[in-house]
């Protein structure tokens, strides 16, 4: 258990990794339907501000576990996203859960929350709420997105933002004619190496950029996707569901990568499924005698043109071991001049918005004061930018969310037909 603030936790992090590191790769992350890290105790410090705040209302905030308690929540209560936002009710699928969630945080909020279950259009109706987070599973998006919009309230809503391309459209549609505003969980493009990257792109050290590549990797040791999954994971493995690797791992880095060097214009893609049945194992990765027959690809490799020129291939794949020497995530980006360069050797190191990889300009390491640890930070970062309306375009809105579903789509007819795909 580390307990950190919203600065100097990366510190933490890595002082953890270097006194423990088979620690730190195989037990740090605790998994659910969606790659999470364990929980931090957040030192909260509560300050005073005379502006008006953002009233929040949360559907599907777990007292217990999940990526909105893990992450969306403590993001808002960090010291200088709290000033712009509070915390005012929950609403979850029973009248329990709901009152454990609101004793919890109205300890951290320092006020008592209203309490909603069963049909969210009552937390979206609530004429002191301003803004509902909806943090459920993918499924049960569009609904209670479309009973936020109804209401004409702000929304916040995890990545995918609804199971198809076409549930996203409806979604993006009601929106503008309501004309709320939107913040979708895409966190990675906030996170402190992201600034960085950018900071040094803008400064013309590495020149133009020609091409940039990415190779990912999630080991079978995580117990996520092919070839051994959790028992609690196995909403994951069902692609109706619409959280496979290519709509999260895989849509989460495109977000990122699009977003400091530009939008793809074509591509090409291959996929492959080397695990066609997926062992389920439990926490602790033992078989449970029971078996999952796969429905989707568990090697994606994707080449094409952004729009600034850029030439990108990305590959990923999943199931092999984690052992010495093996990346899990590496991304450079090729200039005239010089090279970027972010890597990650951690058990989920694909997922750099939640541990953040490691920096090298030209070769050399670059060392700076990170802002946090992980999502939490990063995910503050949006809410924070979401806050300043002059920030639009910074932070991704359900309008980005239906682009990267088309860019999914695309992905998918390319690999499907073998032909090069227009967006």
């Amino acid at each position: 258990m580390f307990t950190i603030t919203d600065r100097g936790a990366g510190q933490a992090y890595k002082s953890a990794q270097r006194n423990g590191t088979e620690a730190s790769r195989f037990h740090l992350l605790s998994i659910n339907f969606e790659p999470l890290f364990a929980p931090a105790t957040l030192l909260l410090f509560t300050t005073m501000s005379s502006s008006p705040k953002v009233k929040v209302g949360f559907v599907g905030l777990s007292s217990v576990a999940g990526w909105a308690s893990d992450a969306v929540a403590p993001s808002l209560l960090a010291p200088s996203v709290r000033e712009k936002y509070d915390i005012v009710a929950v609403s979850t699928t029973s009248e329990a859960t709901a009152k454990a969630s609101a004793e919890k945080y109205s300890k951290s909020v320092g006020h008592s929350l209203k309490t909603y279950y069963g049909d969210a259009s009552q937390i979206a109706s609530d004429p002191d709420v301003d803004l509902v987070a909806i943090t459920v599973k993918a499924p049960y998006h569009k609904e209670i997105a479309l009973k936020a919009i109804e209401a004409k309230k702000d929304f916040f809503i995890e990545w995918p933002a609804g199971t198809s391309t076409k549930e996203t459209e409806e979604i993006a549609e009601a929106a503008r004619q309501q004309g709320v505003r939107s913040l979708v969980g895409l966190q990675g493009r906030h996170s402190a190496v992201i600034d960085r990257v950018k900071e040094i792109l803008a400064s013309g050290v590495i020149g133009n950029v020609r091409s940039t590549s990415v190779l990912a990797h999630i080991p079978r040791d995580a117990n996520v996707h092919a070839p051994n999954s959790k028992e609690s994971n196995t909403y994951i493995l069902e692609k109706k569901n619409g959280v496979n690797i290519l709509t999260i791992a895989i849509a989460h880095q495109l977000d990122t990568l699009q977003h400091v060097l530009g939008e793809f214009a074509s591509l090409t893609a291959t996929e492959a499924k080397f695990y066609p049945t997926i062992t389920i194992v439990t926490d602790d990765g033992k078989p449970t005698g029971k078996t999952f027959e796969a429905q989707c690809e568990d090697h994606f490799s994707i080449t094409g043109f952004l729009k600034t020129g850029v030439f990108a291939n990305v590959f990923w794949r999943t199931g092999y071991a984690l052992k010495e020497g093996r990346h899990q995530f590496v991304w450079e980006i090729d200039g005239e001049e010089g090279s970027i360069k972010l890597q990650s050797d951690f058990l989920l190191g694909a997922y750099p918005s939640i541990f953040e990889p490691e920096l090298f300009l030209n070769g050399e390491k670059v060392e700076s004061e990170t802002k946090g640890f992980g999502a939490i930070v990063a995910i503050g970062a949006a809410w924070t930018q979401f806050a300043d309306k002059s920030k639009a375009g910074t932070y991704a809105t359900i309008d980005d969310a239906v682009k990267h579903h088309r860019l999914i789509d695309a992905i998918a007819l390319s690999a499907k037909e073998g032909k090069r795909v227009t967006l």
